[in-house]
């Protein structure tokens, strides 16, 4: 015999263990499988990356009741610099001068997942099945029936609205027949912490070279976090090397404007690929988070992109007779499409202009980061994105003024 729920969230990562909160906090009863047992070590999102949370993200996760679990874990982000290796210029962004008190704030994902863990447990309307798995999907005429293996055995699930927040390789994508585009960018991304001579000063750091950004984050007890992407056919070799040589190399990248590093932290490399689904709705089905769209971390646009996903959808279908009504996700759809569509394009752009070897273009690089830097429309719109203020953001993100 088949259960009901009116919401069906497939993968319990950071973006779906958001959109399961948000959905909750709006008074929506959901169901939310996710492979991994509900503990913090056990989620392979709780990683050792070092998250760039937008000022929009912090605001929407304070709505919904995470960002209190957070917030001591949290360094704020009141200074942007960015630079390109070789060329003249740089870009800064304050946060005094637009306003705020930050423009972001640094957090280990694991602390991040904590939160939501300790949210989730908050949660009164929320089915949690962990850990279990996606076995096999069935569309029905108002939804689709979904068959769930967990230790207590296999159940079917009837919902009016499937939700694939999966992953990157998204189950649920292929199987309601959404394809991808792949790109591979032949990068793989080392992250660890280190210690800088000089304090960080609530300031981070992007620099673009032909390898790829390097990246540095402010963190508590004058800890920094690492970004370091090199290009894949020479990653196994950057693993092997030890902490002096590892360090050396990231200096090379980085520049000595802390004074020298030290100290470095577990490495951990990631391969880079972009992945976009060609639609993010599907009769009685949407996706979210990397299922929908996997950027370059260039910027760090991923999580902050798919909060927005989360976010954007729990308010939409708040009253919604039926949540998986056509034109209710053709609508989602049509709202997150500038968001979407410019954070993917501004990710891959920023690859392919500021970290190819293209030397006739040094020029015209570095009169964009002047520009960016000294003409104040052009500031004023580059810290606003920065910022996660894209498009036509959820409600929850907005600035809440006394």
């Amino acid at each position: 015999m088949s259960e009901q729920s009116s919401i069906l969230i497939i993968g319990g990562g950071l973006v779906g263990a958001s959109l399961a909160i948000a959905l909750d906090a709006a008074g929506i009863a959901a169901t939310l499988v996710e492979t991994a047992a509900p503990r913090a070590e056990a989620q392979p999102s709780h990683d050792e990356r070092n998250l760039a949370l937008a000022r929009a993200s912090v605001n929407g996760l304070e709505a919904i009741g995470v960002w209190r679990h957070a917030r001591a874990s949290a360094t704020p982000i009141r200074h942007i610099h960015v630079s390109r290796a070789g060329d003249f210029g740089s870009a800064r962004i304050d946060a005094d001068k637009h306003g705020v008190d930050a423009l972001g704030w640094t957090l280990p994902a694991r602390e991040l997942g904590v939160a939501l863990l300790r949210r989730l447990d908050e949660c009164t309307r929320l089915t949690r099945l962990a850990p279990a798995t996606l076995a096999a999907l069935e569309p029905l005429a108002g939804g689709w029936r979904a068959q769930i293996d967990s230790a207590e055995g296999r159940r079917c699930i009837e919902t009016s609205l499937l939700v694939g927040a999966d992953g990157t390789e998204s189950f649920v994508r292929a199987r309601i027949g959404i394809a991808a585009e792949r790109h591979d960018y032949r990068q793989t991304l080392f992250v660890c912490t280190v210690t800088p001579e000089r304090d960080h000063a609530n300031r981070a750091w992007e620099r673009f070279a032909d390898g790829g950004p390097i990246a540095l984050l402010p963190l508590a007890e004058r800890r920094c976090g690492l970004v370091l992407t090199v290009a894949a056919d020479a990653a196994e070799a950057v693993a092997a090397l030890d902490d002096a040589a590892f360090i050396e190399l990231a200096q090379y990248r980085l520049g000595w404007r802390l004074g020298r590093l030290s100290r470095p932290g577990k490495r951990h490399p990631y391969a880079i690929r972009r992945v976009a689904a060609s639609a993010v709705v599907a009769p009685h089905a949407v996706l979210v988070g990397n299922a929908a769209q996997t950027v370059h971390p260039i910027g760090a646009q991923g999580f902050n992109l798919g909060l927005r996903d989360a976010l954007t959808l729990a308010e939409m279908v708040a009253g919604a007779a039926d949540p998986g009504a056509a034109e209710l996700l053709q609508r989602y759809a049509a709202r997150r499409a500038p968001d979407r569509e410019g954070t993917m394009a501004m990710s891959h752009g920023l690859v392919q202009l500021a970290c190819l070897p293209q030397p006739l273009l040094a020029p015209l690089r570095s009169l964009a980061l002047l520009a960016c830097d000294r003409v104040p429309p052009l500031q004023r719109a580059l810290a606003r994105r920065g910022m996660g203020f894209r498009g036509d953001p959820p409600l929850a993100v907005l600035e809440r003024l006394p």
